[in-house]
């Protein structure tokens, strides 16, 4: 067999190979100069993101300033400006195949699917009727609210649910205000802050149903900026392994998880016609489940 000498000139040979990958890997992000990473100002604000942004891109020591836009952007004009190379470096956003085809997706759902778990904004004056929904068809008699460029209004369509659009989220609040539609879904990580602004009002968060469709939350770059998708995903995967994007998302979604009361809801579940064959459904560990 081989000498102890030898077997120890190996071991030596080998922690060298290792620990130059990681030197070199690090003396390349060091090298670079900062990157400014820009992204989307939006109308909603939703700090949740930008932190596991930050959290992924910590974990590889990738040098990286965060910007927003000058302006705030709706979500399909960031995505075409994306798409383009101008303005804006990363966009989070719901996923569907037309967005996959176009920009580079890091196919980890940053929000575990609580997107597609959805509650709904109401005229509380009509509880009773909502209470009484078992079945997609009961739900069918209603309106739904939603943006007209958002992937749940074809989602929402593609089971019947019926749908009234509008051109931006603030203009849904004053459609649902006026009874233009009967209710606004959204998702759980949304609802509580929303539901907070309209108090005061008689709208408020219905309690009896839930609405589920499988759908992925995820950061997207441009198709060209391989390095920025590499890092993030990278990042992201560490933070998976170590526990720390678990203690984020709960400490951030952990309470809000409670209030929803999930189990003493009726959930109805629909198909997204939407969802790219490649999403991860099968790594349990990246999706929450009630």
């Amino acid at each position: 067999g081989p000498s102890a000498e030898s077997f120890s000139s190996h071991w030596l040979l080998k922690k060298l190979v290792v620990s130059t990958a990681l030197c070199s890997f690090l003396c390349c992000n060091t090298l670079h100069a900062t990157t400014v990473i820009r992204y989307p100002q939006q109308e909603s604000a939703n700090g949740y993101p930008l932190q596991v942004l930050r959290l992924a891109l910590d974990q590889t020591n990738f040098p990286y300033e965060l910007q927003p836009s000058k302006t705030p952007m709706p979500q399909g004009r960031a995505l075409e400006q994306l798409a383009s190379g101008v303005n804006v470096d990363i966009v989070w956003s719901m996923t569907s195949k037309q967005r996959e085809e176009t920009l580079h997706a890091i196919r980890i759902p940053i929000d575990k699917g609580l997107l597609g778990w959805r509650l709904f904004l109401i005229n509380k004056n009509r509880a009773t009727e909502f209470s009484k929904v078992r079945t997609l068809n009961d739900l069918k008699q209603f309106q739904a609210g939603q943006g007209h460029d958002w992937p749940d209004t074809e989602i929402l369509r593609y089971s019947d649910l019926g749908v009234q659009t509008s051109a931006t989220y603030k203009s849904l609040f004053r459609m649902m205000l006026a009874g233009r539609f009967d209710y606004f879904p959204r998702s759980i990580i949304e609802i509580w802050d929303e539901a907070q602004t309209l108090s005061g009002t008689s709208f408020g968060v219905e309690k009896t149903v839930l609405l589920h469709y499988p759908t992925a939350f995820y950061f997207f770059v441009n198709k060209d900026n391989q390095r920025l998708g590499r890092a993030i995903e990278a990042g992201l995967n560490i933070a998976i392994a170590n526990g720390r994007f678990e203690r984020l998302f709960q400490s951030t979604y952990g309470n809000i998880l409670l209030r929803a009361n999930v189990k003493s809801r009726t959930i109805l579940r629909i198909p997204n016609p939407l969802l790219p064959a490649e999403t991860p459904l099968s790594r349990k560990d990246l999706w929450i489940d009630f």
